[in-house]
Parts: C-alpha cells; structure tokens; sequence
C-alpha cells in the first residue's frame, strides 16, 4: 500500500523540463532535459535577430508572436530593440505598450493584462539562483503577473514572483521586490507604496 502511494506522488510530479521550470523547483545544468531549455533559447537568439531588424510595428508584432509561439494583439505596440531570453512563457494582453529596450527573462513566466503601459529600459526578471555557493548555477523561478491598466516607469526592475496591481504605478527607477496592490504608486529601492491612485 505505501509503494502504491509512493508510485501516485511520482505520477503527479511534473516531468517535463518546462513544467519544472515553471512550478518553481531548481533546474540544474547536469538535468538530462536541459538539452530542451538550450533548444528554445537558441531558435529566441535567432529570432531576436530577426524582431530588432523589423523596419515598422507590423512586422514587430509578427517576429514577436514567433518568439511567444502566441499572436500579439494588432492594438497591442512594442519598440525596439526588444530582449527576451526565452519568450515562450511571456504572455501580453490587448492594447500594452512596450517601450524601447525592455528586457523580459520569462522562464518562470511573465503575464501582462490588457492596456498595460511599460517604459523604456524596463527589466522583468523571473529567474534567480540559490544562495548556496555549491548550488549557484542552478536556476529557480517564480511568475511575474502586471495587472490591467499598470503603468511601469523608465528602467524599473520587477523581480521573480511579483504581482503589480491592477491601475497601480511602478516609479521609474525602482526596483520592486514585494507585491504591489492595486491603485498605488510604488517608488525606491526596495519600492515601497508612496499614495494610493483614487
């Protein structure tokens, strides 16, 4: 009866290499499916190549949805140059505005709502690395989430796992490292609430 219990959690488990990924467990180098994580990033590297040579929006978008393996919106506008080190897990709502040189590292995955405004230079990192100095090349991740109608200013920085509230405001320049709630205006290092948004 227990090998049968033992057996069921093992079934459970996500095996897949992008599930793990995106549950959160560590992911290290020596994992037999890395090969896969290896493939994706390469076919981004080529694309990516392709996306900031764009000469209009149009075709922006259309280089875009390849990297995402997902259409971007026609209302939906994003500047290049753009950088994304995966892309597959990044998902962006209708009528968002992504400005020049934003950097998304999605491996944990990135969910823009509709109507979302993001500044120039602003980076939207889910992926981080255990403390442990031995374990130091493994890869950890948590979700980012910005909600309908954010405004993320010039050169903030969103670390993995954050949610930034619906209508909420994110100050150029900070670097957000805790859950944002809705209709609030966040600014510093760590960023902290500084007013509310009636």
């Amino acid at each position: 009866m227990e090998n049968a219990k033992e057996e069921i959690v093992m079934e459970d488990r996500p095996s897949d290499i992008f599930d793990r990924l995106r549950a959160g467990g560590p992911i290290r180098l020596n994992d037999p499916e890395y090969f896969k994580i290896s493939e994706v990033v390469n076919k981004t590297i080529i694309l990516s190549q392709q996306l900031n040579n764009s000469t209009d929006t149009h075709q922006i978008r259309q280089c875009l949805s390849k990297i995402l393996g997902s259409d971007v919106e026609e209302s939906t506008t994003v500047f290049i140059p753009f950088y994304t080190n995966f892309g597959r897990f990044t998902k962006i709502g209708k009528n968002v505005f992504i400005n020049h040189a934003c950097s998304f590292l999605d491996m944990g995955g990135i969910t823009i709502e509709d109507e979302v405004l993001i500044g120039p230079r602003v980076n939207l990192v889910t992926e981080h690395h255990p403390l442990e100095p031995t374990d130091r090349r493994a890869l950890v991740t948590k979700p980012i989430h910005i909600k309908r109608n954010a405004w993320i200013g010039a050169g903030a920085t969103i670390l993995p796992g954050v949610t930034i509230g619906e209508n909420s405001v994110v100050a150029a320049g900070a670097v957000v490292s805790k859950d944002v709630p809705d209709h609030v205006v966040v600014a510093g290092i760590p960023a902290k609430i500084i007013k509310s948004i009636p």
